[in-house]
Formats: C-alpha cells, sequence, structure tokens
C-alpha cells in the first residue's frame, strides 16, 4: 500500500510560529518544520448520546471543538470497561487478541513488549507526556504505564471517591477517605476537584512544550461517578426540567443479563442498596451526571482557548474520545459494562487543522482500536508492523471525505457475572450494523448460546425492542449470526 502523508514538510509547516515560553525540560527546539503535535483528550463514562442528540447536556467547549473536525457519530468501544477499553485503544489491538475483557490483569504485565501509541510517538521523536487518567490502574499491580511516556506521569493514580473536596483540607486527593455519597454540590471553584488540576497541569506543560513536537495525553475523570462538580455547573441545568429517560426501567423481552442493576452507583451510600432507585434519587444521579460532564467540558476548554493563546493549533491535531457509554438511568441503569447502543457508542471528534472539511459529522462505523493507525497516518509516522500490527483501520480517508465508509460492521463485547474479573463465565458480543444491532451471551466454557438480542436502529438508535424472537426477523437473525460466527473464526476467549 503506498503510503500517505498528510503533513510533508513543505510551505505549510515553514509558516508556523516559532513561540516563546519556558524552556523544555532536557529538550532542544526543533526546527519549524517538524511534525504536528497531538492533543489527547480521553474522558471517562460520557455516552454518545448525550450531548450530541440534543439531550440536554450543556457542553460549548466541544461544541466549539467538534466546529474544527469531524465528528464521528457511529463510534463504538471496544468494551463497555474502563480496563479493556483503555487497553484496546492504547495499545491499537482488540480485546480477544489482547485476552483482555475485565479489569485485569494490566495489559503490561500480560504483554511486558507491546509498543502504546502514545510509547510508539516516544519512539518517533515525540516529547510523550501523560497528565491523568489514560490507562486503567486503581487496585492493579502496575501503575500507569512508565513505558509509555517521556516523563513521570501526573495524577493518573487513585480511585475517583478519592477526589473529593473536604472543607479545611487541601485541593488534593485524599487516599484516607473510603467509599462515600455518589453526589456533592459545594461552592467550589474548579481546582477543589482533580479534572480543574489536570487542566491546570496540562496548560503548564503546552507551555512548555511548544517547541518540540509532543503528544499529550490528558485523561479526566469525569463524569465518572461520584458526581461532584462545582455547584456552578449543577445550576446551569434546571433539576425539574431535565432531559426525558429513554426507557425509565428494564425492557421486557431483554435478558437479565443485558443490564448491570445499577450495581455501580449502588455502591455509594446514598443511593439505595436494593430495590427500585426512587424517583428523587434518580433525579438526583442524572443532574449530577450532566453537572459533570459540563464541568469537564469547561477542562476542554481551558486546553483548546491555551493551545489557541499560544498559536499551537494550526500545528497541534486534538482528539477527544470516551472510553466507553455510559447508562444515566436509562433502562432504570446508572452505570456501563453493557452492550446496548447507550453503553457502546461513545463520542469522537478528530480536529487535523488544515486537512479535510471541518464542522461536519461522519456516520462511518468507527472502532476505538482505529485510533492508533488513523494517528500515525495523520502525523507521517511509518505504520506499525510485525509483532506489534495494529487491528484497527486508519480513518485518513473519512477525515478528507467524511461520507466514506470503512466498516461494514464494529464489535462491543461484555462479560458476566460482574465483578467476575477473569473468571468470567459468560460472554455478551454485539455486532452493530448499518441498521442493526445483534448480541449474542455464549456460555464460556462450551460456546452454547444462552440468549439472542436483536433491534432495529435505523430510525431510533435507542429503540430496545428486541426482535430476535420475532418470525419476520428470522431471516435477519440468521444472516447476523453466520456472521458474528465468521468473525470469531478466528478468536479466543
Amino acid at each position: 500500500m503506498k503510503k500517505i502523508c498528510l503533513f510533508p514538510i513543505v510551505t505549510l509547516w515553514l509558516t508556523v510560529f516559532m513561540l516563546s515560553g519556558l524552556p523544555l525540560r532536557g529538550l532542544s527546539p526543533l526546527p519549524e518544520n517538524q511534525k504536528p503535535n497531538v492533543l489527547f483528550i480521553m474522558v471517562d463514562d460520557l455516552n454518545n448520546l448525550f450531548h450530541y442528540e440534543g439531550q440536554g447536556a450543556i457542553t460549548p467547549n466541544l461544541d466549539e471543538l467538534a466546529s474544527r473536525g469531524v465528528k464521528f457519530d457511529r463510534a463504538y468501544c471496544q468494551v463497555s470497561l474502563c480496563n479493556p477499553s483503555r487497553a484496546s485503544l492504547m495499545t491499537g489491538r482488540s480485546p480477544y487478541e489482547l485476552g483482555i475483557w475485565t479489569n485485569e490483569p494490566h495489559f503490561r504485565g500480560a504483554y511486558p513488549r507491546i509498543v502504546t501509541l502514545p510509547q510508539y510517538f516516544k519512539e518517533h521523536g515525540y516529547h510523550s507526556v501523560g497528565i491523568g487518567k489514560i490507562y486503567h490502574n486503581w487496585g492493579q499491580p502496575i501503575h500507569g504505564d512508565p513505558d509509555s511516556w517521556s516523563e513521570e506521569q501526573q495524577m493518573h493514580f487513585a480511585a475517583h471517591y478519592h477526589d473529593w473536596y473536604q472543607p479545611g483540607r487541601k485541593y488534593e486527593l485524599h487516599f484516607d477517605l473510603k467509599k462515600g455519597p455518589a453526589v456533592q454540590r459545594e461552592e467550589v471553584p474548579d481546582e477543589a476537584y482533580l479534572d480543574g488540576r489536570i487542566a491546570n497541569a496540562a496548560i503548564n506543560r503546552l507551555r512548555e512544550l511548544q517547541e518540540h513536537p509532543f503528544f499529550l495525553a490528558v485523561g479526566f475523570w469525569k463524569p465518572h461517578l461520584p458526581y461532584n462538580a462545582p455547584a456552578k455547573y449543577w445550576d446551569m441545568h434546571d433539576r425539574e426540567n431535565l432531559p426525558p429517560v429513554h426507557y425509565p426501567e428494564p425492557v421486557a423481552g431483554v435478558p437479565d443479563m443485558a443490564y448491570v442493576h445499577s450495581s455501580e452507583a449502588r455502591s455509594y451510600t446514598d443511593v439505595d442498596q436494593e430495590g427500585p432507585i426512587p424517583p428523587e434519587q434518580k433525579a438526583e444521579l442524572r443532574h449530577g451526571y450532566l453537572a459533570s460532564i459540563t464541568y469537564m467540558d469547561a477542562q476542554v476548554g481551558k486546553l483548546i482557548h491555551e493551545l489557541d493563546r499560544l498559536g499551537l493549533s494550526e500545528r497541534t491535531i486534538i482528539v477527544f474520545v470516551s472510553d466507553h457509554g455510559y447508562h444515566a438511568g436509562e433502562h432504570g441503569q446508572f452505570g456501563k459494562w453493557t452492550n446496548f447502543e447507550i453503553g457502546a457508542r461513545v463520542p469522537l471528534i478528530i480536529a487535523a487543522p488544515t486537512f479535510g472539511p471541518a464542522g461536519v459529522t461522519s456516520t462511518s462505523l468507527v472502532e476505538l482500536v482505529d485510533l492508533y493507525p488513523t494517528l500515525t497516518d495523520l502525523c507521517g509516522l511509518p505504520r506499525p508492523g510485525g509483532k506489534h500490527r495494529l487491528s484497527g483501520v486508519s480513518l485518513l480517508s473519512v477525515l478528507k471525505d467524511p461520507e466514506r465508509q470503512v466498516r461494514t460492521e464494529a464489535i462491543t463485547q461484555t462479560t458476566r457475572p460482574l465483578k467476575a474479573g477473569s473468571q468470567f463465565t459468560s460472554m455478551g458480543t454485539s455486532v452493530r450494523t448499518e441498521d442493526f444491532r445483534y448480541t449474542q451471551w455464549t456460555r464460556r466454557s462450551d460456546g452454547a448460546i444462552l440468549a439472542e438480542e436483536l433491534y432495529h436502529l435505523s430510525e431510533d438508535p435507542l429503540k430496545v425492542d428486541n426482535l430476535a424472537g420475532e418470525p419476520v426477523m428470522k431471516k435477519k437473525l440468521k444472516e447476523m449470526r453466520e456472521k458474528l460466527a465468521h468473525l470469531q473464526e478466528d478468536w479466543l476467549y
């Protein structure tokens, strides 16, 4: 295949401004014909449908970012859980190739020599920096991934409930805390919580990194539980007029194993541990989720505006992505780890300055493993091959022409029972095509089919009407079974 070079050393790069600022630790400035920078922003537990489909989230900065690039309306995570999704995205390998579907093991323990996305950029002359949550590591024997970075990673290791405002204490992580309430609304500045401090740290590094090509990965912890955002972000949403919940209760005809029964939210002290969650409690949780999204959006805005102020925007590729989707009351659930559209579908924006159209939306089916080859192509780096081959496909052609389609299906997987870790006994594998989502639940020991789901989503991506048992869908069900069987021929559980 002929190598595509998006940013050749031509007059374009000779016009880049060499800006003044703090000296970069241990690095010498490169000439103006340097490669483009990468600002890689990852957030936690943000579903696509909340702020792209008029669902009520207030995200002016993400809207601005989308106006600068291509918004991928149908991007899908490979597993709707932190560790396997992040391991897959950052290594460019599918979960069924890694053998990682749960929050254990750490990918580096399983594959000591695998080359991650930031590590690959580091090996090709970039200064690689990680600030915030990029890899899932709480409860893991390995903290973060030192091989990925040119310097020590910052603010990446904690439990989410350690990020809590306590009057009279410093604005910092409190590792002595036990898990407490699911929500907190306090009149405090952004820096009272971790994401505000992450944004500040990332801004400081941008000022130092501006004279050398960089891969800066910034991982915001929100809108993951607990929903603790400064009061001003809560006040931007009206509790009495929150966006409606699609399917406020579990849906008849859907297998019980498809749901998570709000197990994560129920682990917090102010959420009922058993039985239905009361309506007023659901409203508070949903309000908190929206407030956390808007708080996170403000931090993203700080980074974008600093890029502009430094004159770096025209030579910096920006990626915004969530690790997986999330139910914020839909189906009566608060949590991830599902194969429904709202659990698998994630926001993805790629803003590549001077390349392709801007402010457009692509409906191309995309998997998060596609980001690794896309970024190497955008920056003119050789594509990894041999033992480091990648699972994804480059989205270069879609960035040039958003009408292009690069996949015919996207795969998302989920294990059961919940919290079984690597000892899971069943697997749900979901195939998303142009119009349908088919999910097959199989027993790990012998591959026996335990349950099936089939949804027709061409008119409403949130529609949940399991058609697997409908006679009129018998042909389509057979077609989707065969498609999945063909895809699985080389998979190993």
